[in-house]
């Protein structure tokens, strides 16, 4: 098992990340003072450990307060991977029980959510390497593989394998990728 990170280092790697996927950032500076998708991490690593430390109430607020200023909404319990890169984040959802994997990349209006019929785990697990685009809604308690690209506007509602690219409504997959 790795050494757990600082949390003023993985948010310096965080930020790190941030500027080297997306080619707009100029310096390390702007992610940290103009990304709402790197202050949506901050807000969330505070706000998970105090879920996990149950003080529930006090977590959820720091979400919503998170949420009120980025337009992202993650919710406490939600597990999320080192080096998130949410790119334009407005409208995205995660709920309690996701897990999003490492070095993944989430566009806007993207949904990690549940079908309302599910107890105890309702929403995704998401493997590492992965990239959901704008707008796609991964409902249920499903697995998405490792290195999987969701293309924008789809709905994905059972599992994916790895190392594929998935589109469409319901997603269907249309090509096998080489895995990094």
């Amino acid at each position: 098992m790795s050494k757990k990170e600082n949390i003023f280092v993985s948010l310096y790697r965080d930020a790190k990340n941030i500027q080297k996927k997306d080619p707009a950032t100029r310096n390390i500076l702007e992610v940290m003072l103009l990304y709402p998708g790197f202050h949506i991490l901050v807000y969330h690593k505070v706000a998970h450990a105090l879920y996990k430390l149950k003080f529930k109430f006090l977590a959820r607020l720091i979400s919503q307060i998170g949420r009120f200023f980025t337009g992202i909404e993650i919710h406490p319990g939600a597990q999320i991977g080192k080096r998130l890169f949410i790119d334009h984040g407005m409208g995205i959802v995660i709920g309690e029980t996701a897990e999003v994997g490492d070095y993944c990349t989430i566009y806007h209006g993207v949904t990690l959510g549940g079908t309302g019929k599910d107890k105890n785990k309702r929403h995704p697990t998401v493997g590492n390497n992965v990239l959901i685009g704008a707008g796609t809604k991964v409902l249920g308690p499903i697995n998405i593989g490792d290195n999987v690209k969701i293309g924008a506007g789809s709905v994905i509602l059972k599992d994916i394998k790895d190392n594929v690219t998935v589109v469409g409504v319901p997603g269907k997959i249309v090509k096998i990728n080489t895995a990094p």
